[in-house]
């Protein structure tokens, strides 16, 4: 029978230690402690500036460490600080409650059963944000969240706000984090994912009661996720998906890859002609060195074939792409006033004629890279139609 003395033995075992940030919750600290303690003497409290009794109610308690601030620094800093201090006494993973009373200590189970079994994992105590006693922006601004979440990582997870949460902060070492306030908890669990640490949730219990404070300011804490979530998506596409195609893909024969992707999979032919023709697109559109860091992440956010898009996408690499520059240059002339026919080297330009010789360029390379799609997109439809039968879909 698993009772709150047993887990104090599992609490040493696994080297988890449970931690608490604290900022002027003198009515709730002191119950949310003496609750945790029934379930693990390895609690430490973070003291963050708090200007009410809540010093005096921390020092009360023996068996408890405590981290103190003279001033608030806010929520992520009293993360990131009560991490290191749990680090240098050797704990490899940390439980975080709040200490406003939402939380349930009987829940701690949850997460320490879990952990026994998976070890690299960060899990997400995932509230019922359905119950009555659940504000109704916390509800829509936590469902707002977990949709940023998924569309930055393409995890999906019920509840991405809530503070009880398990960390495997001995995996943190090697990471440096960058923000301090409540937008900390969106950066460690993003950052874990990309790192290959598994994001993960159970569900727990909350409340919402008159004795509750909370800290967060709508304005300026919404701006600060916002501008976060803001960037994350950048990175992401720009840089975290496609790392991450490439690399998996390095480990099969690119080729093979590539024959498996046009004829075999459940897309339709449909759906693998216009990967074609994206793919064709963007390897002729006159972004030079750029094809890929953008097309890879516009591949994915219309969830295209993305190795059909690579191999397509090469139709710009040499000698190919020296045809395809003097094509774009000859095409522009069709669209441009007072063109020019001679792409021989002309040491007497102004600066003047070679914009216009760019913008020649430019109007072609993009006139080109339509129609060479449409055209290439439509004949590999058309013979995909003719050579391969078109999957049924199924829900």
């Amino acid at each position: 029978m698993n009772t709150p003395s047993l887990y104090k033995s599992k609490f040493k075992d696994l080297k988890c230690c449970v931690l608490i940030p604290s900022y002027n919750n003198e009515r709730t600290v002191g119950k949310v402690i003496h609750e945790v303690l029934e379930y693990t003497d390895d609690l430490i409290v973070v003291n963050d500036g708090s200007t009410d009794s809540t010093a005096s109610i921390l020092s009360a308690i023996s068996k408890i460490k405590v981290v103190t601030f003279d001033k608030n620094k806010g929520k992520g800093i009293a993360l990131r600080e009560g991490f290191k201090y749990a680090e240098d006494k050797g704990y490899e993973y940390a439980i975080t409650l709040d200490s406003d009373g939402q939380h349930f200590a009987k829940d701690i189970p949850t997460l320490i059963d879990r952990l026994e079994k998976e070890k690299n994992i960060l899990i997400i105590g995932a509230r019922n944000m359905d119950q009555e006693s659940v504000p109704g922006k916390s509800s829509f601004g936590n469902k707002f969240s977990s949709f940023w979440y998924w569309v930055i990582t393409g995890i999906k997870l019920p509840d991405t706000q809530s503070g009880f949460r398990l960390y495997p902060i001995g995996k943190f070492r090697e990471m440096t984090f960058f923000t301090g306030k409540f937008e900390f908890e969106i950066e460690v669990m993003v950052r874990s994912a990309w790192a290959g640490i598994t994001v993960s949730s159970e569900p727990v219990s909350v409340y919402y009661g008159v004795d509750r404070v909370s800290h967060f300011r709508p304005g300026p804490d919404v701006f600060r996720i916002t501008m976060l979530n803001t960037l994350f998506v950048l990175i992401s596409f720009l840089y975290i998906r496609p790392r991450n195609f490439i690399v998996n893909l390095g480990k099969k024969k690119f080729w093979d890859e590539i024959k498996k992707s046009i004829i075999g999979s459940n897309e339709t032919n449909i759906q693998k002609s216009m990967s074609v023709a994206f793919g064709i697109f963007i390897g002729i559109f006159p972004i030079w060195g750029f094809q890929l860091a953008i097309g890879i992440p516009l591949a994915i956010f219309f969830r295209l074939n993305v190795a059909i898009v690579i191999a397509s996408a090469n139709i710009s690499f040499p000698p190919m792409n020296a045809v395809l520059m003097i094509l774009s240059y000859k095409l522009g002339a069709v669209f441009v006033n007072n063109p020019s026919y001679d792409i021989a080297m002309n040491y007497n330009l102004t600066p003047h004629d070679f914009l216009n010789v760019l913008y020649q360029f430019v109007i072609g390379g993009i006139v080109l890279s339509l129609l060479s799609s449409l055209l290439i997109g439509g004949i590999t439809h058309l013979l995909l139609s003719i050579f391969r039968k078109n999957p049924v879909q199924t829900n």
